[in-house]
Order: structure tokens, then C-alpha cells, then sequence
């Protein structure tokens, strides 16, 4: 969603792209409302969508791998210290491997001169701005349908595919109603178009305990409440540590929902269109403006009614 407004920025105003958000807030509001988002996703094989999801992470654990050959002072360390913390569950309750990672390599970056100046130059508190909307039939035209699509099949489809692995059940018009409305308000201060992330639902459902992942909700809801007040210095930090760091820090962070998203794709029907699936969303291409998970989505449904569905009804038969 950020890579289509921030083309878009280049020839619209911020005010006409704020017209666009509240549009597109309204859009998925009523496709959920209205409960068409959930009849699709309904005849949309599980598997197809989780490998749209590996094709998606897929970059988190590659990045990892380049950031341990490209700048090894800052990558292997958090690598060694993730896989040795671990090793012991125990251990792991105790110092969560992922933020002692996090710990080691912030310390290695600040002792070997990597940490870039310029930290607060943006100041500490984030200051909210409102911006008039402008309804721009242009802007409209251009964004509410990558926008809408993005939100309601691919990230809302990544959060809900990433829920129902992990033995939970998301209501798929609620999440997309939800999205909508309260894409509205943050849409004047200019936010992008609220949606069921992947990644961070991802993240949440990683515990082995399913039933205190509502706890590691929680707690991500508040922490991205200060991330938010104090944007500025987070931000600021952010982009200051070498781009190794963040690199493997997410590398890190994703490995078990990418192993466990490679595994709910390519281990039931349908192994075809997901497959091509993972292919066409890996490639990143883009169509009418509209980016490759989605298309993936799309011809790997495609290639699983016309191959993977006959397969299956041979073996029914």
C-alpha cells in the first residue's frame, strides 16, 4: 500500500491521497459489511493463500542470508545468540531470544561505529497533523481499487490464513469492516488503509500456547501505541542502525511463521496453484497497478481449479 501512494505522490497531492484513503475506508467497510469478502475467500483454497503468504516472508529469510554474508560483524552474532537461547525452552521464557538478539546487535553496532548520527533530529513525540481531504476523481480512480484489494485479499488474507494455521478463527467480514472503519479517522492524519497484517499476526501466533496468544496481542497493541507516540525517536533509530541490523533482526523474527506458512502451503491440496502461486508472488509483479500477491492469489487459484481440482477428483472418485 505505501509503495502504490508513494508512486502516486509523485503527480498527486497528499490531500488528494487522503481523499482516496477515506474512499477506500468506506469500500472495504462495506465489503465486509456486506459479507462478499468472506464468500470469496471462502472458495479460495487454504493452501493457495499460506503460499501466497511463504511467498511474501519469503524475502525476511533472504534478506537474513545476505546480511550475514554482507555485513557478518553485526548479523552472526544475533544469529548465534537466537540459535543458542533457543536450544533450551526454559532459557527462552526467561530472555526471549529475538529481543536479546535485538540487545546484541544494537551493542555491536554502537561499539563498532555503525550507528549513524541524526537520532533525534525529528524530535521525540510524534505531533499528529490533520490534512483536508481533497476528492480527486483522478486519485480515486488510481488507488481505492489497489488499495481495497490490497487490504481485503492480501494482507487481510495473509492475517487470516496466518490465524486459522495456528487454530484460531477470524471472522473475515468483521476483519474487513473493521479495517474500513477505522481506516477512516486515521485516514485525516494521514495514515494508510488499516488491515490484518501478516507479519504481525504472524509474530503474535508463534507461541506453542495457543490460548495466550490474546496476551501477545495485547501486549504488541500497546507497544505499538508508544512505538506510535514516540515515532519520531523509533524512526530516527531505526534509521540510524546499519540496514544489516534490521535485516536480520527480521530475518530472525520470521523464521518459524515462514517455515510454518512453507508447510500449511505445499502440505495439502491444491500443491499446483500454490505453487504457482508462491511463484507469481515472489517474481513482484504488478498489473493495473495491483502488486504480484495479489495476481498470485489469483493464477494459482486458476492453475489449482483447472489441474489440482481434477487431481483430486480422479482420487475421490
Amino acid at each position: 500500500g505505501t509503495v502504490i501512494v508513494g508512486d502516486s505522490l509523485t503527480h498527486l497531492s497528499f490531500a488528494e491521497v487522503i481523499g482516496a484513503y477515506l474512499v477506500t475506508g468506506v469500500v472495504v467497510f462495506a465489503l465486509g459489511w456486506t459479507g462478499l469478502i468472506g464468500r470469496i475467500m471462502a472458495v479460495l483454497p487454504p493452501t493457495i493463500v499460506m503460499a501466497m503468504v511463504a511467498g511474501i516472508f519469503l524475502r525476511f529469510g533472504l534478506d537474513l542470508i545476505d546480511a550475514s554474508v554482507t555485513d557478518p560483524l553485526i548479523a552472526l552474532p544475533m544469529v548465534i545468540v537466537f540459535v543458542a537461547l533457543s536450544m533450551s525452552p526454559r532459557i527462552a521464557s526467561i530472555a526471549p531470544p529475538v529481543a536479546v538478539a535485538a540487545v546484541v546487535g544494537t551493542i555491536i553496532a554502537i561499539a563498532s561505529g555503525k550507528l549513524a548520527p541524526g537520532i533525534l533530529d525529528n524530535g521525540i513525540i510524534s505531533r499528529p497533523v490533520f490534512t483536508a481531504p481533497e476528492f480527486s476523481f483522478a486519485a480515486i480512480m488510481e488507488l481505492v481499487v489497489p488499495l481495497a484489494i490490497t487490504v481485503v485479499i492480501v494482507q487481510n488474507g495473509q492475517g487470516v490464513a496466518v490465524l486459522k494455521a495456528a487454530g484460531h478463527r477470524p471472522g473475515v467480514n468483521l476483519a474487513a469492516a473493521a479495517s474500513g472503519l477505522w481506516s477512516l479517522p486515521m485516514a485525516l492524519i494521514g495514515n494508510i488503509t488499516t488491515c490484518l497484517t501478516g507479519p504481525t499476526n504472524a509474530l503474535i501466533v508463534a507461541g506453542a500456547k495457543s490460548h495466550r496468544h490474546y496476551t501477545a496481542a495485547m501486549v504488541t497493541a500497546i507497544g505499538a501505541i508508544i512505538v506510535g507516540l514516540f515515532s519520531p525517536t523509533f524512526v530516527g533509530f531505526m534509521l540510524a542502525m546499519p540496514i544489516s541490523f534490521i535485516a536480520a533482526l527480521a530475518g530472525i523474527a520470521m523464521l518459524t511463521p515462514l517455515k510454518n506458512a512453507f508447510i500449511a502451503g505445499f502440505s495439502g491440496d491444491y500443491s499446483t496453484g500454490a505453487l504457482v502461486c508462491f511463484l507469481v508472488t515472489v517474481s513482484e509483479i504488478s498489473i493495473l497497478g495491483i502488486t504480484a500477491p495479489f495476481w498470485g492469489i489469483v493464477f494459482g487459484w486458476l492453475i489449482g481449479w483447472l489441474l489440482d481440482s481434477k487431481l483430486l477428483a480422479k482420487k475421490t472418485a
